[in-house]
């Protein structure tokens, strides 16, 4: 196969990008080289939308226990519309046909061929992996960031094309928050109807998980965080109990969920929260035997908790990291099947231009914003 693409020569010299090249310091607008051609396998798109993720913030200031090779183009949930394809690239990784126009979620890199991608079938701790945001902007083909007019699929990215019945700002959501989630579950196991569930945080990762809790039948979905419209929101989405960090203890609300689940503690506890102090009171909360999942601690702090807990409570622990292309076309599916009993649309705060990606980031970290959108024009 050839690969299509429109007259390559109408595809401007450079893209303007959100770059950071030193931690802590405001992100600047630059113009970064597009490529000429995609090479095979690959593709071009024309960024529609990307939201900022807790991540993103979390980078640019330099508190990521991650390798970031500076500088780089911050933000990594993207959806874009294709506009140049690579050789061999003509159709996405569910066997969808893709074409000029289409909107497609791409993933980070996975090589195919390493010990994590053959036989641990794990490809998200591929040994090879590439990951959009964090690769310098200075090596060809230079867009591997999502706040960027233009990005650049390479050529070992999964890629899905977005259902027509979902916007750019929920495709968005997919393509970080919801596919982490949706991978967190994939790694968790099934909910029996008979389980309580409890969620640490009412970020935008907790919420999606109330609501694919619910729907996955859990007999209660109880959301533990802060503040009060987040946790409202959760409610929206499927949460049955909603319990407040601000004003109360941990022994308070620990005391409530054991009263909710008969004494014993919730069935499962899954962490959204990145506090590290989160942990251990997660162990604590969930019943003897219960499954703990934890997914939001990348950052570099530390905390104490006693080992003795998850023998003595026989608890499983489960991290989960990111997600693989399945994670991607398992979110756009989940949000495609409920677009219409679902608020997806509530979690998307506020709409910036490229200009205002430093406020919106400083609104994120405020957590004046739950989900804003970066909107290319």
């Amino acid at each position: 196969m050839t690969g299509t693409a429109p007259n390559l020569a109408e595809l401007p010299e450079f893209s303007r990008a959100a770059v950071v090249r030193r931690f802590g310091e405001p992100v600047k607008i630059e113009c970064v080289p597009i490529p000429r051609a995609p090479e095979p396998g690959a593709v071009i798109v024309r960024t529609t939308a990307c939201s900022i993720c807790g991540t993103d913030v979390h980078l640019s200031r330099g508190n990521l226990s991650l390798t970031v090779d500076l500088p780089i183009i911050l933000g990594h949930e993207m959806v874009g519309r294709v506009v140049a394809i690579g050789a061999g690239a003509e159709r996405d990784s569910v066997g969808q046909k893709l074409a000029i126009g289409d909107r497609i979620l791409w993933t980070h890199t996975a090589c195919g061929q390493c010990f994590f991608c053959t036989v641990a079938r794990q490809p998200t701790l591929c040994e090879n992996r590439r990951a959009y945001m964090y690769e310098n902007i200075e090596k060809p083909p230079y867009l591997l960031g999502g706040f960027s007019e233009y990005g650049y699929v390479l050529p070992q990215s999964g890629r899905v094309r977005v259902p027509d019945n979902l916007d750019d700002a929920v495709a968005s959501l997919c393509s970080c928050a919801f596919r982490s989630v949706m991978n967190a579950f994939d790694n968790l196991g099934p909910i029996d109807p008979s389980e309580h569930v409890a969620i640490q945080g009412a970020g935008p990762l907790g919420i999606l998980a109330a609501a694919v809790a619910r729907v996955a039948g859990a007999r209660t979905v109880s959301v533990i965080g802060a503040p009060a419209p987040r946790l409202a929101l959760a409610q929206e989405f499927g949460a049955t109990h909603v319990f407040t960090i601000e004003g109360t203890t941990h022994a308070d609300r620990a005391t409530e969920l054991r009263a909710l689940t008969d004494g014993r503690g919730p069935d499962i506890v899954m962490e959204f929260t990145g506090h590290p102090d989160a942990f251990g009171e997660g162990l604590d909360l969930v019943r003897k035997g219960g499954r703990y999942l934890t997914v939001g601690q990348l950052g570099g702090g530390t905390t104490t908790f006693s080992p003795s807990t998850i023998v003595k409570k026989n608890i499983r622990v489960i991290g989960s990291f990111s997600g693989d292309v399945k994670s991607y076309w398992k979110a756009l599916q989940f949000a495609s099947a409920h677009i219409d009993t679902i608020p997806f649309g509530k979690m998307i705060t506020g709409r910036f231009a490229l200009a205002d990606v430093n406020t919106a980031l400083e609104r994120m970290r405020r957590l004046e914003e739950i989900k804003p959108l970066i909107v290319m024009t």
